[in-house]
């Protein structure tokens, strides 16, 4: 099969801080198989190209990866009501004829990992082994609920009545909307599409506008899979015609179910445009997750937790622990051992470096806003133990900082970057107080070896999501979703395919006993 190269040539030199490829002028090339890279939008089985295009950019370099077509309403509109047409259709297929298609999608992905992977790490700036992880994970959920598709099991409850029999039966509730982040350009929409499909259900997927090429690149397999035309639509669009698109997929009468993923003020003005039409709702919003170290754990332990769940995606995960609360008789050891793993396992530079462990932040703005948190702690007394820099264009040294309160900005907004606050606590009932005083609820983490205390903490904590002395948790086994303002419903696991599935209560009656 044919490649397409795109030369992304570095025309300054980043800061000292960066790897040593990253210091010198340097060439990235993207080389993918030709048929991947997918820049018009994808709707009813076609391909097609709107009125005008947007840039998607290489957040390291700035440089310019391609133009992607710029859909607008009219264009979102002509998506739904593909999807809904198609519905009629794909919720007659049998499960099983569902299953073999998403397996078939998932043997794609499987197939073409690597080309994926490239994709991810050129628009999102991502470490190619974190990309390609994602692709693995992303992959995994076509596989999980091509399997889910054939258990989505009814019930007959036993009669009050002689004469009558109680049937529940699930349906798919109709077309849904998919609205995704960058951060996890590929594993957000397989974990909500997947789900959406295996149910029955058809999609109008509105990517992000900084990495459309993932989600483009997975409709290409789809079509290549056999997804039968207008189950799977792809919308791309700038920044701004996002809120008209958005108002499309969010309020058109035909669109039944809306899923996001996304900031919980955005979550918000969503909700409130599908209350119009009653739509169902899933919504994966903001985290500003407590990682909780007791006097009782394993240090080696936290420390290897601490920068996986930290340090991964450069923090840009919504899991991501935000707050490190450890305990006075471990807080120094704690501290000084995390800089000797961040000083020996931490390297800056472009993602496409297979040395990478940290990539750029998606833009200039979120570099701006770790910098903002590190420079109001440091004014309120908090110190620097490693890090604390502002780098070029959007890269941001990881930063440890030490003798932090509730006070500061970092502990009380999600950063969403490479910042590691820690916060000294003396009991476990004050520790809890400073995890659960926010109003988001993601997830948490709590590292002990003691079996009692894990069990008051855990149950205690605030959170959808618990990590008991592991600090990477997602898997497509289990629940994903929070409490509070985190959001509404849940993804993956058995439950996930619930999110898309009505009810529908059947009374046979005038039977004779």
């Amino acid at each position: 099969m044919s490649s397409l190269c795109v030369l992304l040539r570095k025309t300054r030199p980043l800061l000292h801080s960066l790897s040593p490829a990253m210091q010198k002028h340097h060439q990235y090339t993207l080389d993918v198989t030709a048929s991947l890279v997918r820049t018009q939008s994808f709707v009813d089985g076609q391909w097609t190209s709107a009125a005008s295009v947007f840039p998607v950019l290489d957040p390291a370099t700035g440089e310019e990866i391609a133009r992607v077509s710029d859909c607008g309403p009219a264009e979102a509109k002509r998506a739904v009501d593909a999807a809904y047409k198609a519905f009629h259709s794909w919720k007659q297929v049998t499960a099983k004829e569902r299953s073999v298609l998403l397996r078939k999608w998932f043997d794609l992905m499987v197939l073409h990992r690597e080309d994926l992977a490239k994709l991810i790490t050129f628009e999102s700036g991502k470490p190619i082994q974190e990309a390609r992880g994602e692709i693995t994970y992303s992959a995994s959920f076509l596989d999980w609920f091509s399997e889910e598709a054939r258990r989505v099991y009814g019930d007959i409850v036993p009669s009050p009545h002689r004469d009558r029999k109680i049937l529940l039966l699930k349906q798919p509730v109709g077309v849904a909307s998919i609205i995704t982040p960058w951060n996890f350009p590929s594993a957000m929409i397989t974990r909500k599409a997947a789900a959406a499909l295996a149910a029955g259900c058809t999609v109008v997927v509105k990517p992000a506008e900084d990495t459309p090429l993932s989600a483009l690149a997975l409709a290409e397999l789809a079509d290549q899979a056999g997804i039968p035309a207008g189950v799977f639509n792809v919308v791309p669009c700038s920044r701004e015609k996002t809120p008209s698109v958005g108002h499309v997929l969010c309020t058109d009468p035909l669109v039944a179910k809306i899923s996001f993923t996304g900031s919980t003020a955005t979550g918000k003005v969503l909700l409130r445009m599908a209350a119009d039409t009653v739509k169902k709702a899933s919504m994966e919003l903001g985290g500003h997750a407590p990682f909780m170290v007791f006097d009782s754990a394993d240090v080696d332990q936290a420390v290897t937790g601490a920068m996986g769940s930290k340090f991964r995606n450069s923090g840009q995960t919504c899991v991501c622990s935000n707050r490190f609360l450890v305990q006075s008789g471990i807080h120094d050891v704690f501290v000084e051992r995390m800089g000797r793993a961040m000083d020996a396992e931490l390297r800056l530079g472009h993602g496409s470096d297979p040395n990478t462990t940290q990539g750029p932040l998606i833009n200039a703005r979120a570099a701006d806003k770790v910098a903002h948190q590190i420079s109001d702690a440091v004014t309120q007394g908090a110190r620097v133990v490693r890090g604390g820099k502002r780098l070029e264009g959007s890269f941001m040294e990881p930063t440890l900082l030490c003798d932090v309160t509730t006070d500061m900005l970092c502990t009380q907004e999600e950063t969403f970057g490479p910042l590691l606050p820690v916060i000294r606590f003396n009991t476990e009932e004050e520790a809890l107080a400073i995890a659960n005083a926010s109003n988001v609820g993601l997830a948490g983490y709590c590292f002990s070896q003691d079996v009692s205390q894990i069990w008051r903490v855990a149950e205690a904590l605030e959170t959808g999501i618990v990590g008991i002395n592991e600090g990477l948790l997602s898997t497509p086994e289990a629940t994903f979703g929070g409490v509070k303002q985190s959001g509404l419903g849940r993804e993956g696991s058995k439950y996930g395919i619930e999110e898309y599935l009505d009810v529908k209560y059947m009374c046979f009656g005038g039977l004779k006993p």
